[in-house]
């Protein structure tokens, strides 16, 4: 049974499309099928699996215009369970285009409908905003995991972001649900970090993952250099990490 999971986060730079990678790179390695979904027309995801996309790549945005082209838009990765249908600017359009489109907000549910036999998880990364394309990818979640950076003002922008998953559930999906809170970017030696990890766990207790993301050279290194952690240096403190998270996500489900 395949399991649709949501990365997001309206705040830019929370660790989301890091989290997106190797969360997928970590459940890979684990031997479950995987489909990495860039949903963020930025296109970071693509670019940090190491996937080149030019003007003839089949992406994203052909899987929503014609879902009958899934096989051209699925990129096999470096990782043998690991799948990727990468993003394109292109993705902007798709908010306009389809303005008047009753259903508008099932596009991608509707899309992979067809392909979930396939996996064991499909992980989407979101842009950092509530737009139309976040509305769609937590229409067709399962549930959401949500990165929250340890650092200043990490809780701002999460009670908003948490109403548009209860309107979500209302209108869309009364099947979405929480996954966790993820906290990232974490640094034993500030005293910041730890004041915010307290925060969080006070406030969200059982929703918190008990795996915490460290801040980690590795992690950034690896982006830059098209790989997952796992590709890049499996024996990392980050890569320790994300399969810690990767095996706590499997026992949870």
């Amino acid at each position: 049974m395949c399991k649709v999971i949501t990365i997001s986060n309206q705040k830019g730079g929370v660790g989301k499309t890091t989290t997106s990678v190797n969360l997928s790179a970590a459940l890979a390695a684990l031997e479950k099928k995987i489909l990495l979904i860039d949903f963020d027309p930025q296109a970071n995801t693509t670019s940090s699996i190491g996937i080149d996309v030019n003007v003839d790549s089949k992406t994203i945005y052909d899987f929503l215009e014609n879902n009958s082209l899934s096989d051209e838009c699925i990129y096999h990765s470096k990782l043998a369970y690991l799948d990727v249908i990468p993003s394109h600017i292109d993705l902007v359009g798709i908010e306009i285009e389809s303005v008047n489109m009753i259903g508008r907000e099932y596009l991608l549910k509707n899309s992979i409908s067809k392909i979930k036999i396939k996996y064991d998880y499909i992980i989407i990364d979101c842009p950092p905003s509530l737009g139309l394309l976040t509305i769609n990818a937590l229409s067709a979640a399962d549930s959401v995991i949500i990165p929250i950076q340890c650092e200043y003002l990490a809780l701002e922008g999460l009670g908003k972001l948490l109403n548009t998953i209860k309107s979500i559930q209302k209108i869309h999906n009364n099947n979405l649900s929480i996954e966790g809170l993820l906290l990232t970017m974490y640094d034993t030696r500030l005293n910041l970090s730890n004041q915010v990890k307290k925060e969080v766990k006070i406030h969200f207790n059982e929703m918190v993952f008990k795996t915490i993301i460290h801040r980690n050279v590795k992690l950034g290194e690896a982006t830059s250099f098209g790989k997952s952690i796992i590709d890049y240096d499996v024996s990392s403190k980050g890569a320790d990490n994300y399969l810690n998270l990767a095996q706590e996500l499997i026992s949870k489900n």
